[in-house]
């Protein structure tokens, strides 16, 4: 219904008797089939890759998640409907302007469905072999196969050759991720030379290709003992425990969608310290950005969340606590690609949950206070061969700033109707 046609029947509902009233408001509530969504950018600089999210809660209630339609004036905005984890619309403004106001129809089918076909800029994969065997630890024969969920099998650890490039991957169209999904559980970079989707081509061809530079780009974190860049764990007797005996671990892609997409790990048992308890890792991106966002769950209070960055010799550690204008950061950039190029690599807290800055043999860490047993940060990695990339510490820097001012003022969303 048009804004000027709802408006009228407004007029007609103040002339009813209240009975009559009540019962045209139901039933004009029914016909309606757009919204607004104002978006405001609080801040006074130009913000880029900007994910809006509206929740399921603030839909109008007859809402069609399969049949909706975002647009910016005349122009369709790529979308998608989150259903797991957070439900809801979820859209990406590419620049917008600062301090600017900006004002978007959603229309959609009460009954129906609706066909978008928009261009990939995110996605999220878990693929394995399937048609073979593990032997000593090591899967034998069989072809990659992506799949949706995997409870690891107790046969496997690392180099067993069985989960293509070694865990879940996931990536924008900036930058690509991964993490090992064994005893390691640590999260390596997959440095991009392009815009387009790469994932779902790594690691089939020979499973140690990917440490070599190619058209796409490459593996460029040298990880080993380290936590690489945001891996999980809790810093225990001078050292960070990442998370590497557990009962169990079960994986899955959560989301794998045009603008955004997520992994879930659960992790059953973690034996830490001098206790056990389990985890939930929820770990998103978006279109247009280099940033990971990483979500925990804790089943029982613990001292402390750890993560952190690779230590590299060749680099600059910058550090911030923030403060309410800022989120903290923990940040290297230099010479530390896996190419010798450079690379860049980050943490962002909120500067509450900050404990301490500190370190151990192999890594830079930040240990985060969890409240009511959760614990949120963001990572990002930014390697200077990316397409239109940062190529200077001075570039990566003025970015790191940027991202912790917008981070701690996020964007706001208005749903009226």
């Amino acid at each position: 219904m048009s804004r000027n046609l709802w408006l009228a029947a407004l007029v007609v509902l103040f002339g009813c008797n209240s009975n009559t009233k009540n019962e045209s408001e139901s039933t004009d509530a029914e016909s309606i089939t757009e919204f607004t969504v104002v978006v405001n950018n609080p801040l006074s600089q130009v913000r880029t890759g900007t994910l809006v999210m509206i929740k399921a809660a603030d839909l109008p209630s007859n809402f069609n998640k399969n049949a909706f339609t975002v647009m910016l004036g005349e122009q369709e905005v790529p979308s998608q409907y989150n259903t797991k984890g957070e439900e809801g619309i979820a859209f990406v403004i590419d620049t917008l302007a600062a301090e600017a106001k900006v004002e978007y129809t959603i229309d959609f089918d009460v009954d129906g469905e609706r066909k978008h076909d928009y261009p990939k800029r995110t996605q999220a994969e878990l693929s394995i072999k399937k048609g073979g065997k593990f032997e000593n630890r090591e899967y034998m024969g069989g072809e990659f196969e992506n799949i949706d969920s995997l409870r690891v099998p107790d046969e496997h650890t690392d180099h067993s050759w069985f989960i293509r490039y070694e865990g879940p991957g996931w990536e924008s169209d900036l930058v690509g991720y991964r993490f090992y999904l064994d005893w390691r559980n640590a999260t390596d970079v997959f440095g991009k030379t392009g815009h387009g989707m790469e994932l779902q081509h790594v690691g089939k061809d020979n499973f140690d290709s990917y440490h070599e530079l190619s058209d796409w780009g490459m593996d460029v974190l040298k990880v080993g003992e380290s936590l690489g860049v945001g891996s999980i764990a809790t810093y225990y007797n001078d050292k960070a425990m990442r998370v590497a005996e557990t009962d169990s671990v079960i994986s899955k892609v959560l989301e794998n969608g045009p603008v955004y997409s997520a992994v879930q790990t659960d992790y059953f048992g973690w034996k830490v310290a001098d206790t056990e308890l389990d985890l939930e890792s929820v770990i998103s991106i978006h279109a247009g950005t280099r940033l990971s966002k990483e979500q925990l769950t804790l089943e029982n209070s613990l001292e402390n969340i750890a993560t952190g960055l690779h230590k590299d010799k060749g680099t600059d550690l910058f550090t911030s606590e923030g403060d309410e204008n800022s989120w903290g950061y923990l940040a290297t950039y230099g010479a530390q690609s896996l190419n010798n190029d450079n690379l860049g690599l980050a943490i962002l807290f909120p500067p509450k949950s900050l404990k301490n800055f500190t370190e151990d043999a192999h890594s830079h860490v930040v240990t985060l206070n969890p409240e009511g047993n959760e614990v949120t940060y963001y990572f990002l990695a930014a390697w200077e061969k990316e397409m239109d990339g940062i190529t200077t510490k001075e570039q990566f820097v003025e970015y790191l700033n940027k991202t912790a001012k917008e981070l701690a003022h996020p964007v706001e969303v208005l749903v009226t109707e």
